[in-house]
């Protein structure tokens, strides 16, 4: 959890400060979104709405409209999530992107090369799946049903396609700067 503050975490947050002042492109995801939140002077901690996992529909915001990463995606996509603690309050200076019933700040940018997004777009329904039956005795402890949020693990499309306009964005930038 970002809120142990291992040492690792912080000299990690302490790289993702760096780097975002500096403009190196930065995709951070779940652990790593909360890091940057928190590395930017942003507050993270446990979610009020406790833990979340499976597939959820993540909202746009009208700041996204424009955003490199999320200009026109539909307005609610799906994406795979798995988490405890979020994004409680973003950095200085943010734009928040998306939220999702269980989180305010599911995405934000921090100025033009750094973004954040709580949702998993690498995962897969294989992957997502087979993470609730690794997590299944935690889940039901918590008073979810594991097989549930297993058979309603959905595709999300659209989640991969963030993590492959970053992708693209961080190539186009570097393109730029060695020209």
């Amino acid at each position: 959890m970002v809120t142990e503050r291992r040492d690792w975490s912080e000299a990690t947050a302490a790289w993702l400060r760096g780097a975002a002042h500096a403009g190196v492109p930065v995709f951070g995801i779940c652990y790593g979104h909360q890091l940057l939140g928190h590395a930017l002077g942003g507050e993270v901690g446990d979610n009020p709405n406790g833990r979340k996992m499976g597939t959820v529909a993540v909202d746009l915001l009208p700041a996204a409209v424009d955003d490199p990463l999320f200009a026109g995606l539909p307005g609610r996509f799906l994406a795979q999530a798995t988490h405890q603690q979020s994004v409680l309050r973003a950095p200085e200076g943010a734009i928040v992107l998306a939220r999702s019933d269980h989180d305010e700040c599911h995405a934000f940018r921090w100025g033009e090369a750094a973004w954040g997004v709580q949702f998993h777009p690498e995962f897969g329904t294989v992957h997502m799946r087979g993470y609730v039956r690794a997590r299944a005795d935690a889940l039901a402890r918590d008073g979810f049903d594991p097989e549930r949020i297993a058979a309603e693990v959905a595709a999300a499309p659209h989640a991969r396609r963030v993590m492959r306009r970053f992708v693209r964005h961080a190539r186009r930038r570097q393109l730029s700067q060695d020209l």
